[in-house]
């Protein structure tokens, strides 16, 4: 119990628990020490008792009762193929924010304190039935009174003339849900961390570190004024593409909590295909749109699915729009060169150059046995490096290998397993529409452009000037900085200090015990000296009172050498 002290919501703590035996995991609570939290009693449910179903449905089921902060956690750790057994990710796939609505009576008071004025100074209309409903917050429709500088017209009569209402979507977020947040998060990080400790097994998971990467895109999905600067630049970057959409987003009728964007015409992606849509457009489209996003922009969605994502425009020329824009990876130059060394290696079929690349691209966590780690990604690449382009899983092979460096202690970044992730969404999608789509044929037209890009005389022009700038600062600093050592050599003032920790440790340690004894000693012979005098100095004795000073001082520098030694 003494583990529990610092826990500030026991009682949830203790529902946890509960949802976790019912479900089958009573060993998981047994040994981390949540207990005695239970009574003996509680009834394990008919999931423990018999452990009819697999451990990843299981798992699902005890996120979906644990509320709106779990099933978060799971969507999150369904994009973490390196960490998370294969058995698991694909039911955590299937997690959806089924959650009823918040009636909009609740609601209109957040709304008018995030805008500042009252709704029907900002909105013409405002609907209070909700048309979608997730766990951070619900959308409903509504017409937007233009500011003005929406909607400017063309002459002075269309100017003084009241704009039209604009056709919008507002998303708020549901009352409350940041202290929900804030309170799974402390349990989440609190658990985290006594798993860890009282589980060791668990560490190869690294269940802190999940948490906390949880912890980083939770947040950011609580602030909706990010996911409007998200939809911002997603409309720049296919500003030139009239098949791609993103929701305009108007800032005067948005905040932290309450964000109105542009209300998208559309359908969703099986709807559209029943409706005579093409699934083959739909689904090259989509496809083309996520590469653009990972390999030219750097910048990609991280949830596309098929809810996220309408159809719009007609069946011969449909428009691709994507919503809900609050989860997004970013790739660095550095990244996506990274990728494509390792393309490269797999083009080559190269199992020595995707081991390099992957090691490059990741962090090493402990010492990593390279011969090792090359012999597991030759093993691995055996599957992929003899097939044609055509027949390449590449979201497979991202997820495979990336599994491969975790398992040697390479950590791959959050945002390269991310893309992994939306790439397999897309294609899984995709191939369900489309049989025929080869994932290979679209990406090839990117990487070639990156490998052109890297490769170019400019780019390699411009790498070399860099380098050589450096040379030439390093070049001449060189200088100054050898007749500064040379003149202290010839002025005597270098220095050769060598220390070895270990022995520097003892001779402070024996250090504190010798001034130790001494004052002691110096007590006692103080002490004696005064034994047989009768002095005091304002009521005090003299030998009591140099009793007690030796004594004192001795057992603060004894308290000293043990402080040390810790």
């Amino acid at each position: 119990m003494g583990l529990l002290k610092p826990v500030k919501d026991l009682d949830r703590l203790r529902q946890i628990v509960v949802v976790l035996m019912r479900h089958g995991f009573g060993e998981v609570v047994q040994r981390a020490g949540l207990g005695s939290l239970v009574r003996p009693s509680t009834n394990p449910g008919p999931e423990a008792s018999g452990q009819a179903s697999a451990r990843g449905t299981r798992l699902r089921l005890v996120l979906q009762d644990l509320g709106p902060s779990f099933v978060k956690l799971g969507q999150i750790l369904s994009t973490r193929p390196d960490v998370i057994p294969e058995d698991i990710v694909s039911e955590l796939k299937k997690l959806q924010d089924n959650v009823p609505a918040v009636d909009f009576a609740e609601l209109k008071p957040l709304v008018e304190a995030e805008l500042g004025a009252p709704i029907e100074e900002v909105f013409a209309e405002f609907d209070p039935k909700c048309i979608a409903s997730a766990s951070v917050g619900q959308v409903h429709r509504a017409m937007l009174v233009p500011s003005p500088l929406e909607e400017p017209g063309d002459n002075a009569r269309e100017q003084a003339e009241p704009a039209a209402p604009i056709k919008v979507a507002v998303k708020i977020q549901r009352p409350g849900i940041q202290s929900i947040v804030e309170r799974d998060l402390d349990l989440l990080h609190w658990l985290a961390r006594a798993v860890e400790r009282s589980i060791p097994e668990s560490r190869m998971y690294s269940p802190m570190k999940l948490v906390e990467e949880f912890d980083r895109a939770i947040r950011a999905e609580l602030d909706f004024t990010l996911e409007a600067d998200n939809a911002d630049r997603f409309t720049a970057n296919f500003a030139d593409n009239p098949r791609v959409k993103f929701p305009k987003i108007y800032r005067q009728a948005s905040a932290r909590r309450v964000i109105t964007m542009e209300f998208l015409e559309g359908k969703k992606v099986y709807a559209a295909v029943n409706d005579g849509f093409s699934g083959e457009e739909i689904a090259r489209l989509a496809l083309n749109t996520v590469m653009q996003q990972i390999f030219e922009d750097g910048f990609f969605h991280a949830d596309p699915h098929p809810g996220n994502v309408l159809i719009g425009g007609t069946p011969g020329a449909p428009v691709l729009g994507m919503v809900d824009l609050g989860l997004v990876g970013r790739l660095t130059p550095r990244l996506r060169d990274r990728m494509v060394d390792l393309m490269v290696g797999c083009a080559r079929k190269d199992a020595r150059a995707i081991a390099d690349a992957l090691y490059a691209m990741g962090k090493p966590t402990r010492r990593v046995d390279r011969e090792a780690f090359e012999t597991e990604v030759a093993v691995l690449s055996e599957r992929y490096l003899g097939k044609q382009l055509q027949d390449l899983d590449f979201s497979q092979m991202v997820r495979d290998l990336a599994y491969g460096a975790r398992k040697y202690g390479i950590e791959i970044p959050a945002d390269f397993l991310m893309m992994g992730k939306a790439m397999m969404t897309v294609e899984g999608v995709g191939k369900e529409i489309y049989p025929q789509l080869d994932i290979m044929e679209e990406v090839s037209p990117y990487f070639l452009d990156l490998v052109k890009q890297r490769y170019s005389p400019e780019r390699l022009g411009a790498e070399l000037l860099q380098t050589a700038l450096r040379l030439s600062s390093t070049a001449g600093d060189m200088p100054v900085q050898a007749a500064e050592v040379l003149e202290d050599l010839r002025a005597g003032r270098v220095q050769i200090m060598t220390r070895d920790l270990a022995l520097a440790a003892a001779m402070e340690r024996r250090g504190h015990r010798l001034l130790q004894g001494l004052v002691t000693a110096s007590g006692v012979l103080a002490s004696a000296l005064l034994v047989g005098l009768d002095h005091f100095f304002m009521g005090v004795g003299l030998f009591g009172a140099t009793m007690a000073w030796s004594t004192s001082y001795s057992a603060y520098l004894w308290w000293l050498g043990r402080r040390s030694q810790d």
